[in-house]
């Protein structure tokens, strides 16, 4: 998937000249955590986010260092700072470094670039650098929510069913060898060793995934690769108690 399929078009954004009280106010009233800033021409000129208001004056937020740290700063650094707690226009108080994709970007750069800049939204332009929507957390949360993995498969018998789980295992490193695994009516039992606890999860996430999957009982033993110590599967332990 890229970017144009779940980006939101209808963008709120401002202008440089508005003032920073209408803006918090926009973002309040439509529940957003940032708004980008588009001059006249529509060109992107920054972005205000709920972070360029914390540091403010009138709530008594602004950033106080000791002195010896403001000298070693120097005046340019204490100057920048009054701006950002005392500015009272979007432009003098926005992030002007702003990070944008393409509506083609693939989803997985636009996750990349937010972990690399610890950034919640990005602002999504065309092939002109106009801006055309935006992309935030709450767009993937809303993506992942609106999946149909459920749609049935005509082709998802029991036999395909074991083939799949299988090949999908088997095609990860972390896949033990030796697994063996039984299908009846769509619910699955998987039997095997594993030598890492986290492996158990992943082999059953990937028997999960697979259509067609109604249930899956984990029979897997865990062999301590140190000490040889075996541990019989949770399952089993739980039903001798």
């Amino acid at each position: 998937m890229k970017a144009h399929h779940i980006m939101t078009r209808k963008v709120i954004k401002v202008a440089p000249g508005d003032s920073i009280t209408d803006a918090a106010r926009l973002m309040l009233d439509n529940h957003l955590s940032g708004l980008p800033v588009v001059d006249l021409k529509g060109a992107l000129v920054g972005i205000v986010t709920e972070r360029d208001l914390l540091r403010r004056r009138e709530i008594g937020t602004q950033r106080n260092r000791p002195r010896w740290l403001d000298f070693i700063l120097g005046p340019g650094r204490q100057a920048a700072d009054y701006v950002q707690t005392a500015g009272r226009r979007v432009d003098e108080i926005m992030t002007r470094d702003v990070q944008t994709v393409t509506e083609d970007t693939p989803l997985s750069d636009v996750v990349a670039i937010m972990e690399r800049y610890r950034i919640k939204r990005v602002p999504v332009m065309n092939s002109n650098n106009k801006l055309t929507g935006i992309i935030s957390r709450q767009n993937f949360v809303r993506a992942v929510a609106g999946l149909a993995r459920d749609v049935p498969d005509p082709t998802a018998d029991d036999t395909h069913i074991h083939t799949r789980i299988l090949k999908e295992i088997g095609r990860h490193d972390w896949g033990p060898s030796g697994l063996e695994v039984f299908v009846r009516n769509g619910v699955v039992d998987i039997c095997g060793v594993i030598t890492d606890e986290r492996t158990r999860q992943a082999i059953i996430v990937a028997a999960e995934n697979v259509a067609g999957v109604k249930q899956v009982h984990d029979h897997l033993c865990w062999v301590d690769p140190l000490s040889g110590a075996y541990f019989e599967p949770k399952e089993e332990r739980t039903k001798a108690s």
